[in-house]
C-alpha cells in the first residue's frame, strides 16, 4: 500500500509522495514521461493512455448494444405487424372459404329438397300434399 501513495521520477531517480490534491502529478515535480506510479512499470503517459482507450471501448459498447436493441426492437415490432396483418388476412380468407362452402352447401340440399318435393316455393306453401 505504501508504493501506492509513491510517485517515483526517472529524471532525478527519486520517490517523492504522490500529490493527493491533484490526479496527475504536476510538471514542476516531474514530467509525465518520466513519471511512474507506485510501482515502476506504470508509466502515467501510458496509464492515462489506457484508461482512456478502455473508457473510450466502454462507451463505444454501450452505444453500439443501445443502438443494436432499439434496431432489434423496431424490427421485432414491425415483423410482428406483419404477422398479425398475415394472419388476418389467411383467416378473411377462411372465413370467404367457409362462406361459399356454406352457399354450396345450401345450393345442394335445396336441389334435394326440389328433386323430391320438399323445397316449398313461396308462390304455393302447400304444392308438396297436391304429390299425395
Amino acid at each position: 500500500v505504501s508504493s501506492a501513495q509513491c510517485l517515483w521520477c526517472y529524471t532525478n531517480n527519486t520517490c517523492i509522495d504522490y500529490p493527493v490534491r491533484s490526479i496527475l502529478p504536476p510538471s514542476s515535480l516531474c514530467s509525465l514521461s518520466n513519471a511512474r506510479w507506485g510501482v515502476c512499470w506504470i508509466n502515467f503517459e501510458a496509464l492515462i493512455i489506457a484508461m482512456a482507450v478502455v473508457a473510450g471501448l466502454i462507451l463505444v459498447s454501450i452505444t453500439v448494444c443501445c443502438c443494436y436493441c432499439c434496431y432489434c426492437r423496431r424490427r421485432s415490432r414491425s415483423r410482428l405487424d406483419e404477422e398479425e396483418e398475415q394472419l388476418a388476412r389467411k383467416r378473411e380468407e377462411r372465413r370467404l372459404q367457409s362462406l361459399q362452402r356454406k352457399h354450396e352447401r345450401k345450393l345442394k340440399h335445396d336441389e334435394i329438397r326440389k328433386k323430391y318435393g320438399l323445397l316449398q316455393d313461396s308462390d304455393n306453401p302447400y304444392s308438396r300434399f297436391e304429390n299425395e
